[in-house]
């Protein structure tokens, strides 16, 4: 079959099981593979979100990596097709059986109908956080006319972790289901409470015609065209980087649904063909402009197509799978605006895919300005590789000035404080000027501007916390030397840089630490904030949990050898800030200090430290 599809014999039974689950899933095993398929829920109470889509309380704790890395933002899932899973996830044999099925070694497959395909989606996502640990068959996820499940972020952190190819999700042209959660729910609830019913596959109800000439389904639909070409026409607009102010007001006065695609879409044209589309910014063009009325349609005659589609998937893979006429839209940029424009075999498929799927001239320009956004992305990213040696030769002459201050026998932080040399000023403009560079890849990041694998690549996650480790000692020091905590407040709490949280994140995401763990850089504000405590008149006992917290993370990092010191080796040179603050410590604390040995004796043991 075509790029992008997996074994034909595996989306066949996928789909058959799919269309045969009940609660809580179907479980079907051979000697290689593992089909765990779920029912669609069917009532609208299950479809219905207490409140606006908000980050769950819980949903890091199951799925961690859903959210950026650097600024920290959790993504948004669609709160009752989470909680169901979860109540799946709790009350039922899946656990057990993943269990076994991993350690037998099979494939595992996810799989659902309609919002049973929702379900699958965060159970695979739950499965490939589980595979980290594990070096197994990755597990698929196979769909068929799936509500959307989670916001840009959700679809970001799964392109980040490579995870996005696991998931393929099949799309009839008309089928509203997958273009639902488009939608505000509360503009469609009413219908739905009457609609979802009959497009269950094992429905008493039969008169389906009757249904499509009702004004429910008729409101229905219309409301979901309507909001599909809004949601579709703002993300148009974002990705080929529209400057019109009212772009950025208008989620302010129209409320926009924030659930977008991610993976590998398959439309099913309804003519035996099958178009893949991994671009999810096309995908939610192609949902929009697919469902569009033709200058010829009739309403009604396109509202029996949108739910009778939803009950046709097996039928129309069956005919897709023998005809086995298969494209693949990756190349935008070749897009055919007509028949005319197809200069191979190739886009000659393509364009009359597009013609089945009813893509007008207008949509097929829309696809084809929707790369640009991934383009802009890729040359933000060629313009700071570019900077990378730049940044590398700035962090060497830091690193140069580092060993010179070992050398005067004073401190790198307290050298730099001081500023008394030409090499201190020289090194502050090192600061600045890496600064600059870095702020800029930091606002990229926020504006999604970069690749979104770009803050797990390793040489960046190593360059950042080489630069983090480096310069932030000193940008502590720049700080209180102009006392810009007098104005500001404490470094940690309102001077640290965004650029310093960011890298220090990407460093906790790439080894699987604690949120916060690795606040080695900033171990001089610590101290500063301790001295100025200190000088106020605070006594021992309420700074005391602090001391024996700094105290134990200079042992730590004496002890753990790890490269990552920060400036702080250097913290027990005789006069340096730390000496002289812990020096006036109450005389029974110092006694018992874990790191008493390094500072007694004159700084003599510190110098075995720095070799």
């Amino acid at each position: 079959m075509g790029e992008g599809i997996v074994d034909v014999a595996i989306i066949k039974e996928s789909s058959s099981l799919s269309m045969k689950a009940t609660p809580p899933f179907l479980y079907k095993s051979s000697s290689s593979i593992v089909f765990f398929a779920f029912p669609g829920l069917w009532s609208v109470d299950d479809w219905k979100p207490t409140a606006a889509p908000t980050p769950s309380d819980n949903l890091l704790s199951f799925l961690p990596s859903l959210r950026t890395i650097g600024s920290n933002e959790t993504a948004l899932l669609h709160a009752p097709f989470f909680h169901r899973f979860l109540a799946i996830l709790t009350t039922s044999t899946l656990q057990h059986q993943v269990h076994k099925a991993v350690t037998g070694g099979k494939q595992i497959v996810m799989t659902g109908h309609s919002s049973g395909g929702s379900i699958a989606i965060i159970a695979t996502v739950w499965l490939l956080e589980q595979f980290r640990k594990l070096n197994q068959l990755p597990p698929l996820c196979l769909t068929f006319g799936s509500p959307l499940v989670g916001d840009s972020i959700f679809g970001h952190a799964l392109r980040r972790e490579a995870w996005s190819s696991h998931f393929s999700h099949f799309i009839l042209r008309y089928d509203i289901v997958p273009r639902l959660l488009l939608t505000p729910f509360d503009s469609i609830e009413q219908q739905l409470q009457t609609i979802l019913p009959f497009l269950d596959q094992k429905s008493p109800y039969s008169n389906v015609e009757a249904l499509c000439r009702s004004p429910q389904a008729v409101s229905l639909v219309s409301t979901v065209m309507r909001n599909t070409s809004l949601v579709a026409s703002h993300g148009a607009c974002l990705s080929m980087d529209c400057t019109n102010m009212l772009l950025e007001a208008l989620p302010s006065f129209i409320k926009l649904s924030p659930f977008r695609p991610v993976g590998t879409y398959i439309f099913c044209t309804g003519n035996g063909k099958l178009l893949i589309v991994k671009n999810s910014d096309v995908v939610l063009q192609l949902l929009s402009y697919c469902l569009q009325l033709g200058p010829k349609q009739d309403l009604v005659e396109v509202v029996c197509k949108c739910l009778k589609e939803h009950l046709a998937y097996e039928f129309e893979l069956r005919e897709s799978f023998e005809m086995q006429d298969i494209v693949s839209l990756d190349h935008l940029e070749q897009l055919p605006l007509s028949l005319e424009d197809a200069s191979s075999d190739e886009m000659q498929s393509i364009d009359m895919a597009l013609k089945d799927l009813g893509l007008s001239m207008e949509a097929r320009l829309c696809l084809r300005a929707t790369r640009e956004s991934e383009k802009h992305k890729q040359r933000n990213l060629y313009k700071i590789e570019a900077n990378r040696n730049k940044i590398q030769e700035a962090l060497n002459m830091l690193d140069s000035y580092r060993e010179t201050c070992k050398i005067r026998q004073v401190g790198y932080y307290d050298a730099f404080k001081l500023q008394k040399d030409t090499k201190d000023f020289n090194a502050n403009l090192k600061r600045l000027d890496l600064a600059g560079l870095w702020d800029e890849i930091i606002e990229m990041l926020k504006r999604y501007e970069l690749p979104d694998d770009f803050e797990s690549r390793i040489e960046w996650v190593q360059l950042g916390t080489r630069y983090r480790c480096l310069v932030e000692p000193l940008d502590i020091a720049n700080y209180y030397r102009h006392f810009k905590n007098e104005d500001t407040g404490p470094y940690m709490v309102k001077g640290r840089p965004t650029r310093y949280r960011f890298t220090q994140r990407w460093l906790e995401h790439a080894e699987g630490m604690i949120a916060r763990s690795t606040t080695d850089s900033c171990f001089w504000a610590k101290v500063e904030e301790l001295c100025l405590d200190t000088a106020s008149g605070k006594g021992f006992e309420e700074i005391s949990g602090r001391v024996l917290e700094l105290e134990n993370e200079l042992s730590r990092g004496i002890n753990g050898a790890s490269g990552r010191d920060s400036g702080v080796r250097d913290v027990f040179l005789e006069g340096s800030t730390f000496v002289k603050w812990w020096k006036n410590l109450p005389q029974q604390h110092r006694l018992g200090s874990c790191i008493a040995r390094y500072i007694s004796g004159e700084g003599r043991n510190a110098s075995s430290f720095f070799n």
